[in-house]
């Protein structure tokens, strides 16, 4: 490019343009707090900082993650604790029932208690946690299970659909595990352990009023309280899982944080002292300027 400029003025106009950049840059520091604004303030460093955003921002997913699994595993924790006392008083219950002592009223009695545990123990099986059925596997938007009272003579309990609990959680360390177990597998598993078979046999059983059929029915609660009891501790060992995961991201949030804001958090108290002195550098550049002679040829010639 021509230029009728000589090449102290262009030196000059170079250094202006140079101050004034170095003027807007620390501007931009002090009022935002960041270093790094715009792509070209640190363009070897934003690579690794839309990285570094990236990952922080996929924590964040899994921490959110960690906190509703952390809700949904506390619930079934508490629901299965209701079903194994439920299914200690149908034992109960049994064993009474079983005695050749009792009365037929009394069997009948015992029998209408069963009838009640059944219908809680649905009940558990439709537990909730932020507006979904915690037990119903992928179908989580309706129960898998509900109580008929129309249905005593055979079994009241009604099997709505039948869906696996593939939910896995993402762990922040690497890979996932288990979350949960559908209420096909907590409560209406392969016999023994199968909770709402157990409890309507033993309710037929007093309504029969044989006592051998109702120590035979006995078993089998005892069998199906020991899988809920197996179910409880898979939950807990769930929720150490999650404390663990949600601990190690806790602890990755702060490293992502804090190499974040190495890269691009500014020394505000820098950035302001170099705005002073480029303002100065400018100001005393202009006033040398302004007292360069402005004599040419031309003017000798004159």
């Amino acid at each position: 490019m021509i230029t009728n400029l000589d090449p102290a003025s262009e030196l000059f106009l170079a250094n202006v343009d140079r101050i004034q950049q170095n003027i807007a840059a620390a501007n931009r520091q002090v009022s935002s707090g960041k270093k790094i604004n715009v792509a070209s303030d640190a363009p070897d460093q934003i690579g690794s900082l839309i990285q570094l955003r990236a990952s922080l921002q996929h924590n964040s997913q899994i921490q959110s993650n960690l906190t509703s699994a952390k809700a949904d595993a506390a619930s079934a924790d508490t629901a299965l604790s209701s079903a194994i006392t439920l299914m200690d008083q149908a034992l109960v219950l049994g064993e009474q029932g079983a005695n050749s002592t009792q009365t037929s009223d009394a069997r009948q009695s015992f029998a209408q208690q069963v009838q009640s545990i059944q219908d809680q123990m649905v009940a558990c099986s439709q537990t909730t946690s932020q507006g979904r059925y915690i037990f119903s596997g992928d179908q989580m938007n309706s129960p898998a299970y509900t109580f008929n009272s129309a249905l005593l003579s055979t079994n009241p309990v009604v099997r709505q659909f039948v869906a696996a609990a593939t939910y896995r959680i993402e762990d922040p360390a690497g890979g996932s595990f288990a979350a949960a177990q559908s209420a096909q597998q907590i409560f209406d598993g392969p016999a023994p352990g199968n909770v709402f078979t157990a409890l309507n046999n033993l309710r037929l059983a007093l309504l029969g009023g044989d006592t051998t059929t109702i120590a035979n029915a006995i078993d089998p609660i005892k069998q199906a309280s020991m899988h809920l009891n197996s179910v409880q501790a898979f939950y807990g060992q769930v929720e150490n899982r999650i404390q663990t995961a949600s601990d190690f991201a806790s602890r990755l949030d702060t490293q992502l944080r804090t190499k974040i804001s190495q890269i691009e958090d500014a020394d505000v108290t820098s950035a302001a002292l170099e705005l002073t002195q480029a303002s100065t550098q400018l100001q005393a550049a202009l006033q040398m300027k302004g007292k360069m002679p402005h004599t040419s040829l031309f003017d000798y010639l004159a």
